[in-house]
């Protein structure tokens, strides 16, 4: 009983409420797990979105907030009824805020089985000399 109420209230917390967002498909959104890496040149971002391929989810960056969208259609086998089920489709909707120490025209994005794979290159560090003038 008590694997159950987590089970539960960890769902509930994955849930986007319907008014933290303003929404114009109908519907559960989920916000996808995300497991992130670093190396010396690059952050890479994966994410669970199952039911999502490379035509159904947007990705967008503005003011340093990236935002991940997925939509998923709900598949129903034609000629079966839903009788019980403890799968539940949504879409996805999940930001992040990324530094300027990220070279954000070289991000890259790939999603393969219903897995999202984020690159995120780092910038290099560069060092300007700034001319002192008198006066």
């Amino acid at each position: 009983m008590a694997n159950e109420t987590m089970e539960i209230q960890e769902t509930q917390k994955q849930e986007i409420a319907e008014s933290d967002a303003e929404r114009t498909r109908s519907g559960v959104a989920f916000v996808p797990r995300a497991d992130i890496y670093e190396t010396d040149e690059t952050i890479v971002v994966v994410a669970d979105m199952p039911g999502v391929d490379e035509k159904s989810v947007d990705i967008t960056l503005e003011n340093n907030v990236l935002s991940i969208n997925g939509h998923v259609e709900p598949r129903v086998p034609e000629g079966y009824g839903l009788s019980y089920a403890e799968y539940r489709e949504g879409d996805y909707q999940r930001r992040f805020s990324i530094s300027n120490q990220i070279d954000q025209d070289k991000i890259e994005a790939t999603v393969r089985d219903g897995v999202l794979r984020l690159l995120l290159p780092k910038s290099q560090p560069t060092t300007k000399k700034i001319a002192v003038k008198s006066g």
